[in-house]
């Protein structure tokens, strides 16, 4: 595995944002992402108007292995709040953060404000745009 990936990366990847080619490129050389983290992509989908069918097929054919959201990265993800809280980040954000400690790959995101928090949280972050 190269790195895991934040929901806000997988949806630059999906509709073809700017940055979606690095994106593509983590995802060729083997990438996570946390269930909680679909989840967020999936929500975005279907609040945009796509059937919830058609977005879950989507999901399913992304080249990302998906990692279910156990108890030490719920308590971890938990516990990043002291650390996160002025950057704004949300629930996702630190279950994303948490999973890439754990595992000790860069997290992917096109949320710049995570660069602020990288040092202190331990984890390196690796922006899209």
């Amino acid at each position: 595995m190269s790195a895991v990936l934040d929901a806000s990366s997988v949806l630059a990847y999906l509709f073809n944002e700017r940055g979606a080619d690095t994106v593509t490129a983590v995802m060729a050389s083997g990438s996570i992402i946390s269930a909680a983290n679909l989840s967020e992509v999936m929500a975005v989908l279907v609040r945009d108007g796509m059937p919830a069918s058609e977005a879950a097929a989507i999901i399913a054919d992304l080249p990302a292995e998906v990692v279910d959201l156990t108890l030490d990265i719920a308590l971890s993800a938990g516990a990043l709040i002291a650390m996160t809280r002025r950057a704004g980040l949300s629930l996702g954000d630190r279950i994303c953060l948490a999973l890439a400690k754990r595992e000790g790959l860069p997290a992917v995101t096109a949320d710049t404000v995570w660069a602020t928090v990288a040092d202190t949280v331990g984890v390196t972050v690796q922006l899209v745009r």
